[in-house]
């Protein structure tokens, strides 16, 4: 079988080629749109973008895909997701729509706490059977690469058992997945309840809990719920300093609900990106432009609680910080995995311009991974991975509200999601 593909036939490629790094300011309009050209893959990484004859006549012996007049975009990065739980948490869509707040919910042991309670007595197997098909899903939606967080364990024993499922799963899918321990997304309720209990909870997540994810090469990142009510700033930087210190990459959830420092902390640590920001201060947008932090916004997940308010989308582009668009996909406050729905949001609610979308949700999805010099674009040197779309233009992308228009997708050259088989050759 031949190790080369020749993409034919597409009536734009969307290559976001440019700079290895995350796009600010300006750049980020810029989504490197062609015509009239086709896209050549060796052994798994783009070698060219360039006019069909050429490359016909320079490689007789790539297999062709045909894109019909399609769109050949980078493969989606959805960089925030909890994709590891057992059962949907459904009914408190109606306590909220009750008038009961997020804080409230996991006050009386629901949200994050309801889905630890789950998730503690289910095995590895059953885990993985459960996510397997919702990372599917995504691949569907033409995300091919997909960061994954532990976080719904809380303990040492199930918070390993989570990342071992995201290894499985990595070892099994046609996704790239990117591992995250999120040990610190909650105080656990027995902890909260004891005096001292809070301190003892953090001291477990840096002296047991970090160790041991290290030793066994289990996660790429850190991650910290950094926000009023759940760990403080101050909590939060010893946190994260002890993952970095054990070879972890850092990142934060940051001022999702409050403004609460954490934009601020992130930036100080150099955080690779600061996440949510929702309620994001001044002082927080202009600590994490000198830092240069990804800021991945998440609008799903506020549009699912209920809110008026998101990021300030615009306010961060304007002050030089990178901006990333991510599902937040989870059992609780955003359980979609419907990527091109981001992109909606990201035009209708964050009133970015389509190609800002774009390139919020791959160039720049692929720095909020420490990725930007392996994929989110499609460009000589770059991995193979590329979404195949049923639109005429880019800007159908956010516009056709919620419908699956993904025909194929590849990672590293291979098929991840071939609606038509043919396609993959």
């Amino acid at each position: 079988m031949t190790n080369a593909l020749l993409f034919v036939g597409a009536r734009q490629i969307v290559t976001c080629a440019g700079p290895s790094r995350a796009r600010v300011g300006r750049e980020l309009n810029d989504a490197a749109v062609v015509t009239n050209r086709a896209l050549l893959v060796r052994d798994g990484n783009i070698t060219a973008v360039a006019p069909e004859s050429e490359l016909h006549a320079a490689n007789s012996d790539a297999a062709i895909v045909e894109c019909a007049g399609g769109v050949l975009t980078p493969g989606f990065v959805d960089s925030h997701t909890h994709a590891i739980f057992g059962r949907a948490r459904y009914e408190e869509q109606e306590l909220r729509a009750a008038g009961i707040d997020y804080m409230e919910i996991a006050r009386r042991g629901g949200g994050i706490h309801a889905s630890v309670r789950d998730l503690r007595v289910r095995s590895e197997d059953e885990l993985f059977v459960l996510a397997a098909p919702r990372l599917m899903r995504l691949a569907a939606s033409g995300v091919t690469t997909v960061e994954v967080k532990s976080g719904y364990g809380l303990t040492l024993d199930d918070e390993l058992k989570t990342l071992r499922v995201v290894r499985r799963l990595a070892e099994t899918l046609p996704l790239r997945i990117v591992p995250t321990f999120l040990g610190a997304h909650e105080i656990p309720l027995d902890f909260r309840e004891r005096t001292g209990g809070r301190r003892e909870y953090v001291d477990r997540v840096i002296h047991d809990m970090i160790p041991a994810v290290a030793a066994e090469g289990l996660a790429r990142f850190a991650d910290v719920f950094c926000e009023p009510g759940v760990f403080t700033v101050e909590e939060s930087r010893e946190l994260l300093t002890a993952a970095r210190a054990a070879g972890l990459g850092v990142k934060l959830h940051a001022d999702e609900l409050a403004p609460g420092g954490g934009a601020e902390l992130a930036a100080e640590l150099r955080a690779t990106s600061a996440d949510h920001l929702a309620a994001v201060s001044d002082a927080g947008i202009a600590a994490l432009a000198s830092a240069g932090t990804v800021a991945t916004l998440l609008p799903a997940t506020m549009l699912f609680l209920g809110k008026r308010q998101q990021a300030p989308a615009r306010q961060l582009i304007e002050a030089g910080v990178p901006i990333a668009l991510a599902t937040d996909f989870n059992p609780g406050t955003s359980p979609t995995t419907n990527f091109p729905l981001v992109l909606t949001l990201g035009v209708s609610q964050l009133r970015l311009s389509a190609a800002e979308a774009i390139v919020a949700t791959t160039a720049n999805g692929a720095a909020a991974l420490a990725l930007a010099d392996r994929t989110g674009q499609l460009a000589p040197g770059c991995s193979a991975d590329l979404a195949l779309w049923d639109v005429e233009d880019f800007r159908e992308l956010p516009y056709w509200l919620g419908e699956g228009r993904c025909v194929a997708s590849w990672t590293r050259g291979k098929p991840c999601h071939p609606r038509d088989l043919a396609l993959a050759c």
